[in-house]
């Protein structure tokens, strides 16, 4: 395993802890409201304080762009971090979230890892080296029918301004597949995607934090993700589509009539 790959699994599973201790005792934690539907808790901060410390003893050197303190400045290598990707399914006892961190050095996602602390199921991804779900590979699936097709997919529930559109790709999708599921991870989502458990996976408005280490899972085991114009500006736009080869071009083929120009 990639040295900085330890590093952030050591990072991950510690916030992990953080995390799984803390959701024993929610009712107690303070929270914050950051923007409408949109929460921060002290266990987030902890989590992240503590992926930060981990990976600052190993690499002072490196920046750091986190959901919760911002962006802290370094050399051309920059840890992307969710600390707690699912924080209102946390807040409602509902087990879906986990960890996510992602190093990116330059333009380029070098490693990812997502950790769900209640599964302890921890997926790694290193670029050009494959991506992992407990140390064993995992791939996409090869679904190439809509049918039978199972996907992810999470609602723009920050603002409503592109709930229209979203609607009418949702309803593209819906008809021809053995369903959609929208479980409140973005991370986890892409982990699922990446290692089989589901077959496709779009989304509008994510931040870079929700999807780098997701994204970089799902191409190391041989999936294609793009933003709306089949381009790969999806750190910039948020939107993302995401799937197996076929499974993506399908998704592409019904999602792009409902494209408008602000989601280009």
């Amino acid at each position: 395993m990639h040295p900085m790959l330890n590093i952030a699994v050591r990072a991950a599973r510690n916030a992990g802890e953080i995390i799984r201790r803390s959701s024993e005792n929610v009712g107690q934690l303070t929270i914050n409201f950051k923007s409408a539907n949109d929460y921060a808790t002290e266990v987030d901060r902890m989590a992240e304080q503590e992926i930060i410390k981990v990976i600052s003893a190993s690499f002072p050197e490196h920046g750091f762009l986190a959901e919760e303190s911002g962006e802290q400045k370094g050399n051309d290598y920059t840890w992307i971090i969710d600390p707690l990707d699912g924080t209102t399914n946390f807040l409602h006892g509902f087990p879906v979230y986990a960890v996510s961190i992602a190093l990116k050095h330059k333009n380029k996602l070098e490693l990812g890892v997502i950790y769900d602390p209640l599964r302890d199921e921890l997926f790694t991804a290193e670029r050009g080296g494959g991506a992992t779900l407990n140390n064993r590979k995992i791939r996409v699936t090869q679904q190439n029918s809509l049918k039978g097709a199972l996907l992810g997919t999470g609602f723009p529930f920050k603002s409503k301004t592109n709930l229209e559109t979203y609607l009418k790709m949702f309803s593209s999708l819906v008809g021809d597949t053995a369903g959609i599921r929208r479980a409140g991870s973005a991370a986890l989502d892409l982990a699922y995607l990446a290692s089989g458990r589901l077959d496709g996976f779009w989304e509008i408005g994510l931040l870079p934090w929700d999807m780098a280490a997701g994204i970089l899972l799902v191409q190391e085991a041989g999936g294609v993700v793009t933003d709306f114009s089949f381009r790969d500006g999806y750190m910039q736009s948020g939107n993302v589509i995401a799937g197996s080869p076929k499974m993506h071009q399908l998704m592409y083929k019904a999602i792009e009539p409902h494209v408008t120009d602000n989601l280009k």
